[in-house]
């Protein structure tokens, strides 16, 4: 059976390449070793457990690395020597293929398809035509030959989206409908180590003024009623020891909490979103760590009856804050949202590899991926980076991605991400 005219002129373009999944141990002998091929996946690049072989003229590529990047899930069914993978296209629809070892052929959805090269075994892996794989999860793949270079765009994924909505930030209320979920920062750490409304330390998080028929509360309710969850989102940060002060001094922290549930449930909010910054840099991390923990638990024991989500937004483990323990906040908390940025120039996109380096690392604390947002600093990216950023939020399945922040969009970051993910539901 002849390829769809889409493969058909999309297999030429990629010279039959191939991805692998690890299995039982077999080398191909016709395999010849591919020059210093690299893979790179949304514009970063992916690391692999074997490296891409040359085998007859066709660059073959490592399946699993790939496959799970691509949110794909493959089985090896040594049966019948052949490979079963599962996923979505870009339409959402859910996709299954079928190759065989040695077979030129494969099926989508039970729809048999002539394959340029087939399945192969080489030392522990199994490598099969990419072309053919990535047509059929909707992945763009295109060869540079002279950059020895492969390159993959995964397909549009739905994700959760959180948009941080700060005071200037109405006049882009519509991409609350963007959003899965709303943080309105609007309220803050006084240096008295008390919850305030008013804006106390510069960092303009307060309670805005109404403006005619628009309020502080209307829009939350206007966001409420288009589906979109909301969260009071709180800033304290510790430049002065405001912020540990108020966590270990038990009159300060009743009351703030106290203070939250109430703003919460008076203004139908239907989360807190903890934004507490600086900890473990003047003080012992340990002790922080306990502090904010012991925060954290209380807060979520007095909301939860009243079905109050508590979320935080947490500086990466790879900065140099250090008094945050993602394992022990991941299992009270409904979602972290990793910060991950201000590597240096926070007006300039952020580096790719600390960003990745950041993920491995919560998710090496044992925290759900699906409880890791990754938050992107609009201030610093650009519609040519946010992509990457948000590529390796699909690479590593994290629950998704928060915005740093509503009102400072440009038109061109909107298509960007708008090409790349969407909200859930969405």
């Amino acid at each position: 059976m002849k390829l769809p005219k889409p493969i058909q002129r999309w297999l030429p373009a990629v010279l039959a390449s191939a991805i692998l999944l690890p299995i039982g141990a077999q080398d191909a002998s016709a395999a010849v070793a591919a020059p210093a091929i690299t893979i790179v996946l949304d514009d970063v690049k992916l690391p692999v457990s074997v490296p891409p072989i040359n085998r007859n003229g066709s660059v073959m590529l490592p399946f699993r690395s790939l496959a799970e990047a691509l949110g794909v899930d493959a089985v090896w069914v040594p049966a019948t020597k052949s490979v079963i993978a599962k996923g979505k296209n870009a339409a959402g629809n859910a996709v299954e293929v079928q190759l065989k070892l040695g077979q030129k052929s494969a099926t989508i959805n039970g729809v048999k398809y002539t394959l340029n090269t087939a399945p192969v075994m080489s030392g522990n892996s199994v490598l099969v035509p990419l072309a053919f794989f990535s047509q059929a999860f909707g992945a763009t793949v295109t060869w540079d030959g002279p950059a020895k270079t492969v390159r993959v765009v995964s397909p549009r994924r739905e994700m959760r989206l959180l948009g941080f909505y700060a005071v200037g930030a109405y006049s882009q209320l519509t991409l609350t409908n963007d959003m899965n979920d709303v943080a309105f920062g609007w309220t803050e750490v006084d240096y008295n180590g008390e919850i305030t409304l008013k804006d106390t330390t510069g960092d303009r998080w307060y309670w805005p003024q109404p403006a005619g028929d628009d309020t502080p509360e209307s829009i939350v309710a206007q966001v409420n009623a288009n589906g979109s969850g909301s969260y009071l989102a709180v800033l304290g940060k510790d430049g002065k020891g405001q912020l540990m002060k108020m966590l270990t001094d038990k009159t300060l922290r009743d009351a703030s909490i106290e203070r939250l549930h109430t703003l919460a449930k008076d203004n139908a909010f239907g989360g807190i979103m903890l934004d507490f910054e600086g900890l473990g840099w003047h003080d012992d991390p340990v002790m922080a760590q306990s502090a904010l923990n012991a925060y954290v638990k209380q807060l979520v024991t007095a909301v939860k009856p009243d079905g109050i989500k508590v979320s935080l937004a947490v500086p990466p483990l790879n900065g140099e804050y250090k008094g945050y323990d993602y394992g022990a906040l991941a299992k009270m908390a409904d979602e972290l949202v990793i910060m991950a940025y201000d590597y240096g120039d926070n007006k300039q996109p952020q580096s790719n590899a600390k960003i990745d380096e950041a993920i491995g690392k919560a998710i090496a604390t044992g925290a759900p991926r699906a409880k890791l947002l990754l938050a992107i600093n609009l201030d610093a990216e650009n519609e040519t980076s946010v992509d990457d950023k948000l590529g390796l939020v699909k690479r590593y399945g994290l629950g998704g991605a928060a915005f740093w922040r509503l009102g400072i969009f440009t038109d061109a970051e909107r298509t960007a991400i708008g090409r790349s993910v969407t909200k859930i539901g969405g």
